[in-house]
This record gives C-alpha cells, structure tokens and sequence, in this order.
C-alpha cells in the first residue's frame, strides 16, 4: 500500500468524480483508477460503487476513506513537526471561517504569520456545519465559528472575541436621534438578512423570538456584503456583527444603531479537532491568539456612525 494510493481515494472522497479526482492528483483517470482497484484488490472487498460514473462507496469504502483520511493527516503532521524541529514552522495552515467572521481573520492571525513566516495560510469561507464536517474529514486543520451557540463536538476551543449587533440603516430616515432599538422595533423595518442555512441567522431569529415577534425579510443571502448593498439603497436595513462594523467601519450614507432588549452575545473561537497527535501549525496558532488580547483590539475601533458615547 503506497501513501499516493490512499491521497488518490481521499481525492476522490471530495470531488465525487473520477476525472476531478484525477485532475486534482495530477495524474490520468485510468492511474488514478488502477491505484483504486490495486487498494481493493489489498483490502479484498470493493472500496468504489460504479456504473458508467462513480455512484459512492461501499460501506466498507466508507470506512476505508476514514483510515485514509486519518493517515494521512497524521503523516503530515509527523512531516511538520520534524521539519519544525529543523528549521522553524512551514507549510500551508488551511482554515474555515464563517462569513460574519471573516472581516477579523487578518487580525486573527496577523502574530502568528510575523511569528512564522515561512506558513501560508489558505483561507475559505464555510458554514459553521461545513466547518465541522471540513475538521472532521481533515479537509480544513482550523475553523473559525460560533463556540457557545449550537454543540461543537469533538474540537478543542480557543475563544477569541464576543459578537455583537447592531442595526445597520439608513443615515437619514425614520431613526434619526436614536442611539439604540429593539428586536421588536427592528422586525417592523423592511429587513435583509443572512440566509437560514448560516448560524448567525440562526442567532438573529432566536433573538426575535425571545423579543416576542418573527419578522418576514424582504431579502435573505449568504453574503455579508449582499446586505450592505442592500442597506445602501436606503429602503432595508440590516443586522449586522460589530466586528465587521469594528475593521470596515459602517459604510458612507449609513448608521448603525446597537440593538437591545434583549442584548445578545456570542462567542466567537477558534476550533481544532479533538485528536492526538495535535497538528503542529494548527496549535502554534491558537498558541498566538491565545497571547494576543484581540478582543480588546476589536473593542478600540469605534464604528462611524454611531451616536457619541454609544458603543457596541
């Protein structure tokens, strides 16, 4: 059994399609499919549910892309940590970050890229339910997601700040002189929110309901973006994360108004998988943000926009 045999099944595993798979390896689809065939042939059951096109894994497969996954992973991590002893800390460091905390990734990470310049980081935006699928299937090493709202299994946490909201509107409008506003009151407001499948909605609704109404958004969305466009038009407004408010500060024509009753807060962390043997690059980095008060640097940006003495 050959280390490129099980890299070509696990390939396979994520792109559910020979010819991606092969792609993706560097190698032609028949190489990649006799590579296959020579593990089922080891394993003596059939790994590969096929017809004309790839159809899935056999259960025993499934339990086989498992292994693989898992040993490769920790092949890379011997890989890390004996160059580290070496020549310091290299190689990529993958992470998942859901879109509401994506403004604060640079930050996130600023001390640990200065401390350990020869890693690159590959950044992708996930749901938090993606995140814990991409630890589990070693896809990703890190996520950046919720750590206190829905159950994290299996991950150990580091937290990194406390997310708050606010009322993104209109600068000029039925709102002017208001330095806070209910849940309530802002359920009657023409809303666009992120869509239902992403956590933080998720946290937006449970806040509604505890302020006793359910409001019906115009528009819903994946992108944090999308919603500051939206709110630029001056007809909808949006709830919005202050640490997105804190690094891009709130947008020309806009405010953002803090929203009470109730005040809702939620912590944000860093997540690894919980398994031995730890991957070395993804521990340096909690290690960074650990050391670092990041919280206390989001807290000094002060959003424009917001009333004096109010903050978030």
């Amino acid at each position: 059994m050959l280390l490129s045999q099980l890299k070509y099944l696990t390939a396979l595993a994520k792109e559910r399609h020979f010819a991606r798979a092969a792609q993706a390896c560097h190698v032609s689809q028949p190489a990649l499919s006799a590579a296959i065939r020579k593990l089922e042939a080891e394993f003596r059951v059939p790994i590969v549910r096929r017809n004309n096109r790839f159809m899935g894994f056999t259960h025993e497969g499934e339990r086989i892309v498992a292994w693989a996954q898992r040993v490769l992973a920790e092949h890379d991590t011997l890989v890390e940590n004996v160059r580290s002893l070496r020549e310091g800390l290299s190689g990529r460091l993958r992470i998942g970050a859901i879109p509401t905390a994506l403004s604060s990734i640079s930050l996130i990470t600023g001390a640990f890229c200065e401390l350990h310049p020869l890693v690159t980081l590959s950044v992708v935006s996930m749901t938090s339910n993606e995140i814990q699928r991409g630890l589990a299937d070693f896809q990703i090493d890190v996520g950046l997601t919720y750590v206190d709202n829905e159950p994290v299994e299996h991950v150990r946490k580091q937290p990194v700040y406390r997310e708050r909201y606010a009322l993104l509107t209109a600068e000029r409008g039925l709102l002017d002189g208001r330095e806070t506003i209910t849940w309530a009151e802002a359920a009657e407001l023409p809303l666009c929110l992120l869509s239902p499948d992403m956590q933080n909605r998720r946290i937006v609704d449970q806040a509604f309901r505890r302020a006793g109404v359910e409001p019906t958004p115009r528009v819903e969305t994946n992108s944090v973006t999308a919603l500051c466009s939206y709110v630029n038009e001056n007809r909808w407004s949006a709830v919005m994360p202050h640490a997105w408010l804190s690094l891009h500060s709130v947008p020309e024509g806009m405010r953002a108004i803090p929203l009470v009753e109730p005040e809702v807060c939620k912590e944000i962390g860093l997540i690894v998988a919980d398994r031995d043997p730890e991957p070395v690059l993804a521990r340096a980095l909690l290690d960074a943000v650990a050391a670092a008060d990041l919280e206390a640097r989001l807290d000094r940006y002060h959003p424009a926009g917001l009333p004096p003495g109010v903050t978030l």
